[in-house]
């Protein structure tokens, strides 16, 4: 009797891809980032009037530290190409997702810029401990009232469509099962399965 051995088959992966290492530390840390931010302003008419100028300076910076991780995430993915969904996804979904997705991106580029004009123009100076950073901007209200307003209603449009965002991404745990949300998990990239070729580069 002659027993032929023969290699085993390559491993199959139904799932779709998971998104890099630098992709999903931006993706929780501009998440991060967004939550306290807007806590914080949330919060605005809450904070004691004894430390409202505290308050409204850790606003501010916690505010230019996300847009700087937007900016950065920007940076990042002109370089790096995200993984496809997977091919159950319609194109009708993936049309409303890319809006979705880009209308996020430019609410969170826009808000903290008219919150910084809000700031600067209220005669703010931004205070970082050891020193301050003060344009020397003069309180004008015929600028800071309508950029005040504008921002607030930037940043609840921004929360509703992050709001979108997450319900999306829990129906696809659990209802649809299909491994999107699990692409950006934090533990995600070291289990990720090879691109088919080394083609290209997760995001």
């Amino acid at each position: 009797m002659q027993v032929t051995y023969t290699d085993p088959p390559a491993p199959s992966y139904n799932h779709p891809r998971s998104y890099g290492r630098g992709a999903i530390a931006f993706h929780w840390t501009v998440a991060l980032l967004l939550i306290l931010v807007g806590l914080l302003g949330l919060l605005h008419d809450s904070w004691p009037k004894r430390s409202h100028e505290f308050w409204i300076n850790i606003h501010a910076l916690f505010g230019l530290m996300l847009w700087a991780a937007v900016l950065a995430r920007f940076g990042w993915r002109v370089t790096h190409t995200p993984p496809p969904l997977p091919t159950t996804v319609g194109a009708i979904y993936r049309r409303s997702s890319r809006a979705l997705h880009l209308t996020v991106y430019a609410l969170l580029f826009v808000t903290p810029i008219a919150g910084i004009v809000a700031f600067v123009w209220h005669g703010r100076a931004f205070e970082l401990g050891l020193f301050q950073v003060n344009f020397g901007m003069a309180s004008d209200r015929s600028v800071f009232e309508p950029t005040e307003d504008l921002h607030g209603y930037l940043a609840y449009a921004l929360f509703t469509l992050a709001a979108m965002h997450i319900l999306a991404a829990l129906w696809h745990r659990f209802v649809r099962r299909d491994g999107v949300l699990e692409r950006m998990w934090p533990w995600a990239a070291s289990a990720r399965p090879p691109s088919v070729g080394g083609a290209g580069k997760g995001n």
